[in-house]
């Protein structure tokens, strides 16, 4: 029997059927404007067609000019139906089946002749859009019809209508955006008629057997967007105008609420699915952070969807349907939310590719895997990452590899990020590797600390160090104080730090801190998400009495600490450094877990017994404790740091911990140390590791002030 029978059962659509319940959801991964973007769009979609993805949804194509999302945006014309020609070809010769998504960029579009319901424009968007006529309206219909024949003689197995996330059709539905008082405004059935008028000249100019996928959006998570009703009536329109499938969307992407984020939970909007579903009498896809064949296969079985999209899970690994049908549920590479070479790289003009799988859009300059002719004997010291990606694919390649690691587990740095709440998925890429070294023979050396002479003498043909950074000692900042951890330890042991916290240093390691010092309970199991909390933080109405699904006020947010964050680095707003798509969440994050943030930089400048002298722009706070005291007005120091006003009055509470940043060399990244003050000495944690290699850091002593 099938491990998850549910999800890998046929979905009969009446004049096709497809082999499984997976969809893998449209990804715009900037290969629709490459020059050469036909044919790698080929090798990319055929490879996850190889896979077992069921059925497959293409990055978005726009029906018209207007339409597109930059100035040389993906537009479905006559001249481009060749090349899409060699993409259907691939996927059809990999047995897969795959479908155009056709959407229109309305107010979101980045050119001059961007379009919308009414000109009002996004707050996303500096551009503001020129309102469509009435007969610019009927057109648009026709551009859809005539690009979703397009499609067709492409060889595409059908299209996808996207009407979700805030384009263009989900532009006319919502009032926020739609304030026309023609047959196209005002009410609901008005603002509801250009999706099902496209829907309907699709069906009539494509035939029945034709997939027509409608891309829903099921919460707008924006104020004046749908309601619940108005979905459903929308899903039950759509329906009778020909869709056969409702793919659901969440959320606009101006929504100032996480969707896909890391932070999400796994299946947090799959109760929306399935209250959507409740009422309509046609497939309905659930989406949005699905990420493991368990979770998918019982979203199936419950009737929560009939379909699970999953978009990035095929990006990091292209035979996740595969492996879950052979039983090989840990080899599968499971996607972690991280944003960082997908969503980040999309929004900023770059190929979107994925961290845990570089080869994702790259599969030409990858190329196949080809045993070598001469396997060698690699060393790959540092069974962090890099170092587990090196050891595996050098092992797939069919070279015999040792692996050493001077702790006692794999996965470096990654063992601090999954510990950190909302990242917990970053567990599943050690899992993965752990997994992939066992299935491919590679000697694993735990607990060695190898050394050059160690590697020369055993004759490895290569050595590969994957070592990762060494933080820098902070001999200013007090190291040899028994109360100071490193960034590692506060994270390893966060039960050290105290009631009031300071973290000097807002880089994204600096956030991670503060978000697991503030967090009530620590990181969880992502097995059993806390989606009514994460809900209710986030001011998501799961009653959906609300337009949008939004809360006019969200709830607040449980803090365990008092903690506040301190900038080091110059000319910078907080979070600016952070991630392009998910950065501004996790700002959001500690603030409303009330963590206070002080902007100016700090230059430490010298430390003595007594405290630290440090500038803070043009003024200088030097080693007299009585001189600064008069100065600050009595307020007192934070450990060896001398604070302003604003900054002391966050610190006042004695006995407290404090926990503080500084740089990694050579990555920029921030490293941790944590402070007492005036209170009890903590026990130190010890060092760290910085891999396989005879390098080390940490901390020790005792000082008292």
């Amino acid at each position: 029997m099938s491990p998850y029978p549910h999800l890998l059962s046929p979905l009969n659509l009446g004049f096709v059927t497809l082999s499984n319940r997976t969809l893998m959801g449209s990804m715009h991964t900037g290969l629709e404007e490459a020059s050469d973007g036909f044919d790698r769009q080929a090798r990319f979609f055929a490879r996850r067609a190889q896979g077992g993805a069921g059925l497959i949804v293409t990055g978005g194509v726009s029906p018209n000019e207007a339409g597109r999302l930059g100035r040389n945006g993906a537009v479905m014309r006559e001249a481009v139906v060749a090349g899409h020609a060699r993409i259907t070809t691939a996927v059809r010769q990999s047995g897969g089946h795959i479908v155009l998504q056709l959407l229109h960029a309305g107010r979101y579009a980045r050119h001059d002749g961007l379009v919308a319901p009414s000109p009002i424009a996004s707050r996303i968007n500096p551009l503001k859009p020129r309102e469509l006529t009435e007969d610019e309206i009927l057109l648009t219909i026709e551009d859809f019809a005539n690009a979703a024949m397009l499609a067709k003689e492409a060889g595409y197995d059908g299209v996808e209508i996207m009407g979700s996330e805030g384009y263009l059709l989900n532009q006319f539905l919502a009032p926020r955006t739609n304030q026309r008082t023609d047959r196209w405004g005002g009410s609901a059935a008005n603002r509801q008629r250009l999706p099902a008028e496209i829907v309907r000249a699709v069906r009539a100019r494509c035939g029945e057997e034709f997939i027509l996928v409608y891309r829903q959006s099921l919460l707008d998570l924006v104020e004046g967007g749908s309601t619940f009703d108005e979905v459903v009536d929308q899903a039950k329109t759509v329906a009778a105008a020909g869709a056969n499938l409702v793919n659901t969307g969440i959320g606009w992407h101006e929504a100032r609420i996480p969707t896909i984020a890391h932070m999400v939970p796994r299946g947090a909007f799959a109760w929306a699915a399935a209250r959507l579903r409740s009422h309509l009498n046609l497939p309905v896809v659930a989406s949005n952070r699905i990420n493991t064949p368990e979770l998918a296969d019982r979203l199936i079985a419950d009737g929560t969807a009939d379909m699970v999209s999953m978009a990035r899970p095929f990006l990091s690994d292209p035979d996740f349907v595969a492996k879950a049908r052979a039983g090989r549920r840990a080899a599968i590479n499971v996607c972690i939310g991280c944003n960082q070479a997908c969503l980040d790289n999309a929004f900023t003009g770059q190929l979107t590719t994925c961290m845990v799988n570089p080869a994702a859009c790259r599969e030409a300059e990858f190329g196949d895997v080809a045993a070598p002719i001469e396997p060698k004997r690699i060393a790959v010291v540092g069974a962090g990452p890099a170092g587990l990606a090196a050891a595996v694919t050098s092992a797939e390649r069919g070279h015999r590899v040792t692996l050493f690691e001077r702790s006692e587990q794999i996965g470096g740095q990654f063992n601090l990020a999954r510990r950190i709440p909302g990242k917990e998925d970053y567990a599943e890429t050690i899992g993965y590797y752990g997994a992939r070294l066992s299935e491919l023979g590679v000697e694993v050396r735990l607990g060695t600390l190898v050394r050059p002479q160690d590697l020369i003498a055993a004759a490895y043909d290569h050595v590969i160090v994957a070592t990762g950074v060494e933080p820098r000692t902070l001999d200013s900042m007090g190291m040899d104080d028994s109360r100071v951890l490193t960034y590692a330890q506060a994270i390893e042991t966060p039960e050290l730090a105290g009631e009031s916290v300071a973290i000097l240093g807002a880089g994204g390691i600096g956030f991670d801190v503060a978000q697991l010092l503030a967090h009530p309970t620590g990181a969880g199991d992502p097995t059993r998400p806390d989606i009514e909390s994460f809900s209710q933080n986030w001011g998501i109405d799961t009653g959906f009495n609300e337009r949008g699904a939004l809360h006019p006020q969200p709830g607040s947010w449980p803090s365990a600490r008092q903690i506040t964050l301190f900038q080091r680095k110059p000319g910078s707003a907080f979070g600016a450094g952070l991630s392009k798509t998910r950065g501004w969440a996790n700002l959001q994050e500690v603030k409303r877990r009330g963590v206070a943030m002080t902007g100016s930089p700090l230059e430490y400048l010298a430390s003595t017994a007594e405290d630290l002298a440090f500038e803070r722009e043009t003024m200088k706070y030097g080693s007299d404790i009585e001189a600064w005291k008069k100065r600050a007005q009595g307020t007192i120091h934070l450990n060896k740091a001398k604070l302003l006003d604003a900054e002391a009055s966050a610190m006042r509470s004695a006995g407290k911990e404090a926990v503080v940043s500084g740089w990694l060399k050579g990555m920029g990244t921030m490293g941790m140390a944590s402070y007492n003050i005036y209170g009890k000495p903590t026990p130190s944690a010890g060092g760290g590791t910085g891999g396989g290699m005879d390098t080390s850091w940490g901390v020790g002593g005792d000082h008292r002030f």
